[in-house]
């Protein structure tokens, strides 16, 4: 059976040199334009992933120390020797200004650490030979313990897992294993959590809005859908940051909002909707919306109106046909506006910084904070590399439902 299904099935033909000459041709053509995308997208994403792992630094500054501390259990204080091989490699980057490099570093690994470099790397160091150990505990007694010595020991590099661990509550023990950090230092995962549902939230009124409006530009006349969907491109004209600040006018309490309201006497008095959720939430909407309504009206532009007529006159009513027929061929465009709005959501800054509170803030916020305020680029680029996670994991959720409707079709 097998061999007949061999025999009977066609012959994989191998391309004729015409055909591999249209294809290098093909090929030819886009190379510009992947180069294009290598140079300005590509190589910069590989440099923010690498930044994430990446622990040199302070490897080529204290080349004696972690030389010395090879072999060390991090059971006991290192040798005698490791002392003395830091006071030389403290003092070398006194000389060369690097302190503040080593101490900045360490510190993202164990609190403090930035005052202990900084304060032993000026004491001056004494000419004649002492004891190191004692001398070094003398000067501040962190130095007698296990831990202070143990981040240095973590910061031997070439990579490291700090940055990643730190992005997801995460720590290392003085043993080396992992363990969650202490109640109260650190709440990535509750920052990531906050971003998805607000990401999550926006999406789901940018539905319930775009329904109506890709309604009535897929089945208006010509003339009144070119009117609609001019008003619904509009935004793309004028800057974000524009959009945002009227925002800011139009709900702040003696705002154009606030004030409808009043005189309609729907409320009594004005409603808090700036610097909070609620502000986020509508501006975010308003910012996004257009790219839930494009995929909509492409997608009811697609189904043909015979398909409702022919289901009511088999006996079906609006509501049934309208579940049943036209719904289940809008879930690509469904689909689609979905995931673009979502994950435009989950990397928007400017929105939530000018609208909304300290505690309305996406993870975009704090990944530019750790790259231009604190210079942290490690954990800026850790927690840019999990949102890229989720972003990627959500794509292929979408590729994969799509796929299995394709197939049921």
């Amino acid at each position: 059976m097998s061999s007949l299904a061999v025999a009977l099935s066609p012959a994989r033909a191998k391309p004729c040199p015409m055909e591999r000459i249209r294809r290098g041709k093909a090929l030819l053509l886009i190379a510009p334009l992947f180069l294009f995308l290598a140079v300005t997208f590509l190589l910069p994403l590989g440099g923010m992933l690498k930044l994430a792992v990446d622990d040199r630094e302070v490897a080529t500054l204290l080349p004696r120390t972690f030389e010395a501390l090879q072999g060390w259990d991090g059971k006991a204080l290192p040798a005698p020797e490791a002392f003395a091989a830091l006071a030389a490699d403290l003092d070398r980057a006194r000389q060369d200004r690097t302190v503040g490099t080593i101490g900045r570093r360490l510190n993202y690994d164990l609190p403090g650490m930035r005052n202990l470099i900084t304060s032993t790397a000026r004491k001056a160091l004494p000419a004649e030979p002492v004891d190191w150990q004692a001398y070094m505990i003398g000067l501040d007694r962190a130095w007698a313990e296990t831990a202070t010595w143990a981040s240095i020991a973590r910061a031997r590099g070439p990579a490291t897992s700090l940055y990643l661990l730190t992005a997801l509550d995460l720590t290392r023990d003085d043993s080396g294993h992992v363990v969650p950090v202490a109640e109260g230092q650190s709440n990535y995962l509750g920052i990531f959590a906050r971003t998805l549902g607000i990401a999550l939230a926006v999406t789901l009124i940018c539905l319930v809005l775009a329904f109506p409006v890709a309604q009535l530009i897929a089945s208006a006349s010509p003339t009144l859908a070119a009117s609609v969907m001019l008003l619904v491109l509009l935004p793309f004209w004028t800057s974000v940051l524009v959009r945002t600040t009227a925002w800011v006018v139009i709900l702040q309490g003696d705002g154009l909002a606030n004030r409808l309201l009043l005189n309609l006497g729907l409320i009594s008095e004005p409603l808090h909707m700036l610097y909070n959720r609620t502000g986020v939430l509508i501006a975010l909407s308003h910012v996004l919306l257009p790219y839930m309504i494009l995929p909509l009206c492409s997608a009811m532009r697609a189904v043909p109106p015979s398909q409702m007529r022919a289901a009511a006159s088999l006996g079906a009513g609006p509501a049934y046909a309208w579940l049943r027929v036209y719904l289940p061929q809008l879930l690509p465009g469904i689909a689609a506006g979905s995931l673009l709005v979502f994950i435009l959501a989950l990397g928007y800054y400017i929105t939530p910084v000018l609208i909304g509170s300290p505690n309305d803030q996406l993870i975009s916020y704090y990944i530019a904070f750790y790259t231009s305020g604190t210079i942290n680029w490690g954990l800026a680029a850790a927690l840019g590399m999990i949102l890229l996670t989720a972003t990627l994991l959500l794509y292929r959720l979408y590729v994969g439902l799509v796929g299995a409707q394709r197939i049921g079709r």
